[in-house]
């Protein structure tokens, strides 16, 4: 996936969407002039207490200390994400209901499904973005590979005696990507979670994994692993030091990447006003600390290019699925 340009501050663009917000609002209603006015809803895609719960939440706190409002987080699991997109497509087009999800994997389950039940690019519109994820090549601590160069060497020499784990869709596009990269077939070991395959990575029973950011971060900070590379197309601010599999030769660029959405026939008016909302958060420092702790980098956009970067990444993860021979449901 290309990765969008980003930028922290990105001055002009919250400037042109507060100049249009200001040009919009002149004779619309006074509830569209007034908003946010009541309580808003975040849609999250999966449980409480998972990974991607801490982080709607986070926006959510966020959200409402800058608005003023308060800010709920309803959690609506299942398929994959697909309920809870579906459930904020289909819901007043006022700005009250937010979906807050990995733009990356909402494209993915558009092809994932015979029939999907919405088609992301049509039915959602984007509000903001929130950062970029990567997911990581990293082994257990004990592994003899000390660089991602060590273990491609053990790849091309072992073959299909080698092993490696995965437990999410992004992972499992990423690990084939670098496998067939490589011209290797190691065996695919896949777990529920990332945790679930955390005692085998460490134990070395496979040769390495595709984890996820947040598991990435926490797991080398503790010891527990190391981590070798990122998928991304380039370094990450948040990882400076972790090279990129591109380094390694390698025509690899896949990046995860957070936004939020509402019903697409949302008023340009409300969709600017989130956007701003958003922005100030993703401005603070706390934020910026608290993405980096999640494995992201921040990425304030405009919702023009939420949307651009949604059919960009729609199409991309058509080939992406394909690659890795996802099946679908």
């Amino acid at each position: 996936m290309t990765n969008p340009k980003f930028n922290l501050t990105r001055r002009r663009s919250l400037q042109l969407a507060g100049a249009t917000l200001l040009s919009s609002t002149a004779g619309l209603p006074a509830f569209a002039q007034d908003f946010p006015s009541d309580t808003i809803s975040f849609i999250c895609a999966f449980p409480a207490g998972s990974g991607a719960d801490v982080l709607v939440r986070y926006f959510a706190q966020g959200v409402s200390e800058v608005s003023g409002v308060t800010v709920i987080v309803e959690n609506k699991a299942g398929a994959a994400g697909n309920i809870a997109a579906e459930y904020t497509a289909r819901a007043d087009p006022d700005g009250y209901t937010v979906y807050v999800h990995a733009g990356s994997s909402t494209a993915m389950n558009y092809h994932l499904w015979t029939n999907p039940p919405i088609d992301p690019r049509s039915d959602l519109r984007g509000v903001a973005a929130i950062n970029q994820q990567p997911f990581y090549i990293v082994v257990g601590a004990d592994s003899p590979h000390q660089t991602i160069d060590d273990l491609i060497a053990y790849l091309r020499e072992a073959g299909e005696d080698a092993s490696y784990a995965t437990s999410a869709t992004s992972g499992r596009v990423l690990g084939a990507a670098f496998t067939n990269a490589l011209g290797v077939s190691p065996v695919e070991v896949q777990y529920r979670t990332g945790p679930d395959a955390l005692p085998d990575i460490m134990s070395l029973a496979v040769d390495f994994a595709v984890s996820d950011p947040v598991s990435t971060m926490i797991n080398a900070r503790e010891g527990r692993t190391r981590t070798l590379a990122t998928g991304a197309g380039a370094r990450m601010r948040v990882a400076p030091d972790i090279p990129s599999l591109t380094e390694s030769g390698l025509d690899i660029a896949q990046v995860g990447w957070w936004g939020a959405w509402v019903p697409a026939e949302t008023p340009d008016d409300i969709v600017n006003r989130l956007n701003e909302l958003f922005a100030e958060v993703l401005e603070r420092d706390d934020t910026q600390e608290f993405l980096a702790s999640m494995g992201g980098d921040t990425w304030i956009a405009t919702p023009q290019e939420v949307d651009d970067m949604m059919v960009q990444t729609v199409e991309e993860a058509e080939a992406l699925v394909e690659l890795a021979d996802l099946p679908r449901n």
